[in-house]
């Protein structure tokens, strides 16, 4: 079915004036943002999204895990809604389009209905996902995980950040739990729009990714347990040393990704030592291994192997070993029928386009285990996200938005 209204885009300029104003909140300290979840700065950035979702008449509901939807209601009461989301959140050292980028062009999409009085016979929900990141509160896409049904609202609750703060408390605290159900909404579909987050849209010169999979991943945190003592003084043959271990875990998941080539990545991006002095051997390491896989079969191998691998490897240094997935979720298919949505609006439209699987993980791999979901991305330069120098183009910015506003469109069904 082509998409309808071919001559229709959003508006460019408004979009990003969105984007920059929204940047203004939890400023980082090069360029990009700070906003982690569930912080003022989060509260702040919320408050600003609702401020612009009653402007543009919709209705905010929001549930138990504090996720926004802002609903723009359809001719027919009885249809289920079109969801497109995202997330306001960031990384400590984030940009300022990962996830906002989404949620502003799903209001976008409706700020442009209104200009051009188009009706759809499905309700149009935009959506903030609480706590997309995990940066703060472990395991990432964590709203959306309870919502999927996947993750427990009590465990959802006593997550803690690294201070000890629980996410049940500093939800309340910033007045953002909501007294909805988590996940007694009912969808039609979901759509997602995010940058690439990798480098081959760019390098393949191609504006939109059509989106069909989405890798699969293990989080898994380490807890080694050696025997704090002077660096100096203490010899090397009497050492229990928990950084040494961790090292050496870290070589080996290097090499077990490597053996799974192609189609596989592993590798570690955070780490505490304890007491984290310069001349004092750690006696307490945590580390998160990250590693996935579209493939579901080399996604549970290299763990097997990790987790038997690193047991060895602290075992001949008399180094305790703990594991415990903090994050997990199976390589999803997307829902072919949204997909050929999105492909179809970019052939309509002109914009060039090639298929693409998702490296990262988004709130849409949760979802599509209750609802047919996909996604859309637009490249992001050099292929740099969680980092403060991401960056991407108006034009970029626009067009992915004009691909979203016509399968969205096309899925909710326009009124004549």
């Amino acid at each position: 079915m082509a998409a309808p209204g071919e001559n229709m885009r959003v508006n460019a300029d408004r979009l990003w004036d969105s984007l920059m104003e929204m940047a203004r909140i939890g400023p980082g300290v090069a360029g990009g943002n700070n906003r982690q979840t569930l912080t003022d700065a989060d509260a702040e950035g919320r408050s600003l999204f609702r401020r612009w979702c009653e402007a543009a008449g919709m209705t905010l509901g929001v549930d138990r895990m504090g996720t926004m939807f802002a609903t723009r209601p359809g001719t027919d009461p009885d249809a289920l809604p079109v969801y497109v989301g995202s997330h306001l959140d960031t990384q400590p050292t984030g940009g300022k389009y990962d996830g906002v980028l989404g949620v502003l062009s799903g209001l976008e999409v409706i700020r442009s209905m209104n200009d051009l009085g188009i009706r759809t016979k499905h309700p149009i929900v935009v959506t903030n996902w609480t706590n997309e990141e995990g940066a703060r509160f472990a395991p990432a896409m964590l709203a959306s995980g309870v919502f999927a049904g996947a993750l427990g609202l009590d465990y959802a609750y006593a997550r803690t950040d690294p201070d000890g703060k629980t996410f049940g408390d500093e939800l309340k605290r910033i007045g953002w739990v909501g007294d909805e159900e988590v996940g007694a909404r009912k969808m039609h579909a979901y759509f997602e729009y995010h940058i690439e987050q990798g480098p081959i849209l760019e390098a393949e010169n191609r504006q939109i990714g059509v989106v069909t999979h989405c890798q699969g991943l293990w989080w898994l945190e380490f807890t080694l347990t050696g025997r704090e003592a002077h660096t100096g003084s203490t010899p090397m043959n009497l050492r229990v040393n928990a950084g040494l271990a961790m090292a050496r875990i870290m070589e080996m998941v290097q090499a077990v990704a490597m053996e799974a080539q192609p189609g596989a990545v592993g590798g570690v991006g955070q780490a505490f030592f304890s007491p984290n002095s310069r001349n004092v051997l750690p006696g307490k390491v945590v580390f998160t291994v990250d590693i996935r896989s579209p493939d579901q079969t080399k996604l549970d191998g290299m763990r097997a192997k990790i987790e038997a691998e690193a047991a060895k490897i602290c075992a001949a240094l008399g180094v305790g070993c703990s594991v415990e997935a903090v994050g997990h979720f199976d390589p999803v298919t997307f829902d072919p029928t949204l997909v050929s949505a999105v492909r179809n609006a970019a052939e309509h439209l002109g914009y060039s386009h090639m298929n693409i699987i998702s490296g990262a993980g988004h709130d849409a791999c949760w979802v599509a285990k209750v609802a047919p979901a996909t996604m859309i991305m637009c490249p992001c330069v050099g292929g740099l996200s969680h980092n403060e120098a991401e960056e991407i183009s108006k034009d970029w910015a626009s067009a992915g938005a004009d691909v979203l506003f016509h399968a969205v469109m096309e899925t909710a069904g326009i009124v004549e």
